[in-house]
Formats: structure tokens, sequence, C-alpha cells
């Protein structure tokens, strides 16, 4: 595993937008270090993107605090990022809430998030806006959990999300966290809970797995853009953290448009493999890609947005044939 992780590449349909990143710090007005992991959709006729900001100083290695910003766009390319943060969740226990993703479901918007509890713990959180203003939070999870992602439409008339439960207990306190998927009646209770992709067995994985951007409706099945990660002892470290040795790459899967329970097809090699400079140096966390937000336009690009070593947001294209055709029938 170890040599065959050193002679892959991203696939060869992928292609980096040439203008990475799309977002960055410096496009930000108020005080923001690293700009990441943002959720993106298409919303009342834009391009809506909410990222994570983590502020403090890059110089001093520091995070200060965590708040989440939300930019528009018209073409998914150029980001307008405006003049305050946004507000999702507030409360005496919530130390921050990051890591939003965005689904559009019968013409509202819905934003998952995590969210650190004071004391320990992490939860996963949705809320629902028609404004990108006002929130409504419908459902928090019990600790831990996170990288909840929603379909954008009810499948056999339930909500369906894919999540990340991850127990410290019961594996010999190694990661080995798996991708599960819930159903909901109304998205404030969830349940009907299943295990659906081990790490284990996802060939280029070797310490954990989980949701990253949702899921994406095509005529052969649920297009599903997710995240996996392989420790390699031979990295050297040179971000933020002297002992990061952790490789994050992005996978890809369809899912049965009836039972997306069912895998139907999955590549055996990642997708997108950290390669280009910002994925693999000058960040707080070097050798991480996390896929956030896909975008099925009608030209049949697929827009697949990610943040880069922690630190910045990105874009790659791929066309939607291409990336089913990786999806090996299983």
């Amino acid at each position: 595993m170890q040599d065959k992780i050193k002679n892959i590449k991203s696939s060869p349909v992928i292609k980096r937008y040439s203008g990475n990143p799309v977002l960055s710090w410096k496009d930000v007005p108020y005080h923001a270090t690293l700009t990441y992991n943002a959720g993106v959709t298409r919303f009342a006729g834009k391009y809506v993107m909410v990222f994570r900001n983590d502020y403090g100083s890059f110089e001093d290695k520091r995070q200060d605090g965590t708040n989440l910003g939300l930019a528009y766009s018209n073409d998914g390319l150029n980001w307008d990022v405006m003049p305050k943060p946004i507000v999702v969740l507030e409360g005496e226990n919530i130390k921050r809430v990051y890591d939003p993703r965005l689904t559009v479901i019968e013409d509202r918007c819905y934003i998952c998030f995590a969210v650190d509890l004071i004391g320990g713990g992490v939860c996963g959180g949705i809320a629902v806006t028609d404004d990108l203003e006002n929130f409504e939070v419908l459902n928090l999870t019990t600790p831990d959990n996170r990288n909840l992602v929603l379909f954008p439409e009810r499948v056999g008339g339930r909500y369906i999300r894919l999540e990340r439960p991850f127990s410290r207990y019961g594996r010999d306190e190694i990661d080995r966290f798996d991708l599960w998927i819930s159903r909901s009646p109304d998205m404030r209770y969830w349940g009907d809970s299943e295990l659906m992709l081990k790490a284990g067995d996802v060939p280029f994985a070797n310490d954990k797995i989980g949701p990253g951007a949702p899921p994406v409706k095509t005529p052969q099945g649920w297009l599903v853009i997710f995240h996996a990660v392989h420790t390699d002892p031979d990295i050297v470290p040179n971000g933020w953290y002297g002992d990061w040795r952790k490789r994050y790459m992005c996978g890809v899967m369809l899912l049965d448009l009836e039972d997306p329970r069912k895998i139907i097809g999955f590549s055996r090699k990642p997708l997108l493999f950290p390669e280009a400079s910002y994925e693999i140096s000058g960040g707080m966390r070097n050798n991480v890609l996390f896929p956030t937000g896909v975008i099925l336009e009608d030209s049949g690009e697929v827009k697949i947005y990610y943040g880069a070593a922690d630190t910045t947001q990105c874009l790659a294209t791929a066309d939607v044939g291409d990336l089913l055709e990786l999806c090996e029938k299983i």
C-alpha cells in the first residue's frame, strides 16, 4: 500500500482551474487567515459560497477563532465576499461553527455544518434559510458526528443525508471512521441509519473516509465526491504541525437513484490527489484536498470545489460523462 500510494496521481479527467485559489484570505474584507472548506451551490439566480474563515496569525501559526463568510458569484469563478460574516448558530455551549455544506431542496437553501462544543464533543447541524441572513436550525446530532451532506431532493418521500460518525472507542483508538447514510421524514428527526462504506473498502485510504460534497443527480445515479485519508510516515511535515503525516484525497462513487444505500459504481483510484503547489506546501496542513461543493452545469461540466492545504478554496473541473465512466460497476 505504501509503495502504491507514492505512484498515484489525480485522474487525467480532472482539470485544475488555472486561477486557483478561487478564494483566499486576501479576498475577505474582515480579519481572515485561512479561508477554505466552503459549501457552494446555485441559489436565487446566483452562485453562492459559504466558507470557513479561521482568523489569527499565519506567521505565528495561531488560530484565534472561526466564523462563516458569505460570497456570491455570477460565474462560479470570481467571488464577491459580503462585508461581514453570517451567524448560523449561537449558544453558551457553542465553541465554533465551521465546515459548511450547501444544498438547495425545493427552492430553499439548507446548510449543514460542524459544531465544536465547549467542554468537548463535535455535532453535525442542519439549518435552512431563504435569504442567507436568517437561519432556522432544524437538527443537531449527538456527539460525535460531522461531515453531514444532504441529497438535493427527497427519495421515497424522505430526506437523505450522508454523514461520518466517529466513535473514539472500540477500534483500538485509531481513526477508521466510515461513511453512513440516514433518513428523515421532516429534516428534524433522523434515523434508519446504516453503514454504507467502510474505510477499509477504499483501496487508497488506510485511515478514514467520509462525505465531502453533497450528491449530484444524474440519469445514471447519484454522483458522490467523498474524502479519503491515507497516513504516510514518509511525509515530511512542513505545515503548522510537526507531526502531520496525513494525505487527504477525493474519491468518486455512484449510488442507485431509487435506493441510495446501494453503491452501483466506484472508482478504485483517487479522483483528486494532492499535487499542485498550493495543495502540498505553504499551508496550515499540507497534502490536503477536501471536496466541499459540486455543481453540474447544463453543459455537462462538473465544478468541484475543494479546500486546499486547509488554507484556501480551490476549483477543479471534469466532464460528467468522464466521472461516470470512472465509477466501475460493482
